[in-house]
C-alpha cells in the first residue's frame, strides 16, 4: 500500500509539475515569459510552449488585436476664433513590440490606453487651437485627424519608443459646449425664421405679379372677343336690314304691315299692359278688317 500511494503521489506531483510548466499562446495575444521578475523570451507564435513552474518563471499574457481607444472628452478645447467645443474622437492602435511595450509603457492594454489618450488629447487641442469652427466641420477636417494622427505618431515613436503602433484617429462629434448651445440654436432658428419670411414675401410678390398679368391677359382677351362680337354683330344687322329692305321693297303694304306688328309687340312688352284703341280710328283695325273683308271676298 505504501508503494502505491508513494507512485500515486508520485504521478500527482509530475502532473502538478508538467501542467505548471505548460502553457498555451493563442493566436490573439502575446506570451511574455518572466523569470523572477525579468523577461526572458516574448512568444508571439500560437502554440504549446513549456517554461519552469512558478515561481521561477512566470507567463504573462498581452492582446496583439486592433484595439480601439474612445475618447468623449468632456473638457472643452478653443478654435482659433476663441470658441469652446467638445470633440468626440476614437484611435484605432495596436501593440507591435511587446518589449519595448513592456519596459516603457506598463504590462497590461489599460496602461497604454491611458498614456495614449493623453498624447492624443493634446495633439487635439494643438490642432484645434489652429483652425475655426467652420474648418472643423468642413473638408479640413480630414487634415485634422491626419495632422492628429501624425503628431501621435511622432511621440509614440520617439526616443523611447512605446512598441505600439496608431493605425487610424478619427472624429466622431464636433460641438458647442453646452453654455453656448443654446444661444447657437436660437440664432439659428432666427435666420431660419428670417429666411423663411423673406421667402413668403418674394412668394407674395410674385403671386401679386402672376394675378396683375392674368388680370391683364384676361381683359385683353375680353376685349378682343367684345370687339369680334361687335363686328359680327355688325354685319349681321347690315345683312338683316338689306334683306328686310329688299323684302320689303317687293310689297310696301306689307313691310307697313309688318313694322305696325312690331310696334305693337313692342307697346306689349309686359304681361300686365294695357292700351285703349279706337277701333275705328285705328290703322291696326282697319288693316285686320281689310285683311278679313279680302280673305272672304276670295272664298
Amino acid at each position: 500500500m505504501n508503494r502505491i500511494g508513494f507512485a500515486i503521489s508520485t504521478l500527482l506531483l509530475v502532473f502538478v509539475l508538467a501542467s505548471a510548466s505548460m502553457f498555451v499562446v493563442d493566436q490573439r495575444q502575446y506570451g511574455v515569459v518572466y523569470s523572477l521578475g525579468q523577461i526572458k523570451e516574448v512568444i508571439t507564435k500560437p502554440g504549446l510552449y513549456f517554461k519552469l513552474p512558478p515561481p521561477l518563471q512566470n507567463v504573462r499574457y498581452i492582446d496583439k488585436r486592433l484595439l480601439t481607444l474612445d475618447g468623449s472628452e468632456t473638457e472643452s478645447m478653443l478654435t482659433a476664433e476663441k470658441q469652446r467645443v467638445v470633440i468626440d474622437w476614437y484611435v484605432r492602435w495596436r501593440i507591435s513590440d511587446p518589449l519595448e511595450y513592456i519596459r516603457n509603457v506598463g504590462l497590461d492594454e489599460g496602461a497604454g490606453s491611458l498614456q495614449l489618450n493623453r498624447v492624443v488629447r493634446n495633439a487635439f487641442q494643438e490642432e484645434v487651437n489652429r483652425r475655426t469652427v467652420r474648418e472643423l466641420l468642413s473638408d479640413q477636417r480630414d487634415a485634422l485627424m491626419a495632422d492628429v494622427k501624425r503628431e501621435v505618431l511622432e511621440a509614440v515613436r520617439g526616443g523611447k519608443p512605446w512598441g505600439m503602433d496608431v493605425v487610424d484617429v478619427r472624429i466622431t462629434r464636433v460641438d458647442y459646449v453646452e453654455s453656448i448651445t443654446e444661444s447657437v440654436y436660437r440664432r439659428m432658428e432666427a435666420e431660419r425664421k428670417r429666411v423663411a419670411n423673406e421667402l413668403r414675401s418674394t412668394g407674395v410678390a410674385e403671386g401679386e405679379k402672376i394675378r396683375a398679368e392674368a388680370d391683364r391677359q384676361r381683359e385683353v382677351i375680353l376685349a378682343g372677343a367684345y370687339r369680334d362680337a361687335q363686328k359680327v354683330k355688325g354685319e349681321g344687322d347690315a345683312q338683316a336690314t338689306r334683306i328686310y329692305g329688299e323684302a320689303f321693297g317687293r310689297d310696301p303694304q306689307f313691310a307697313q304691315f309688318y313694322r305696325s306688328l312690331e310696334a305693337y309687340r313692342a307697346s306689349f312688352d309686359g304681361k300686365h299692359d294695357v292700351m285703349v284703341l279706337d277701333p275705328s280710328g285705328s290703322e291696326f283695325f282697319k288693316a285686320m278688317r281689310g285683311a278679313s273683308g279680302s280673305g272672304s271676298g276670295r272664298n
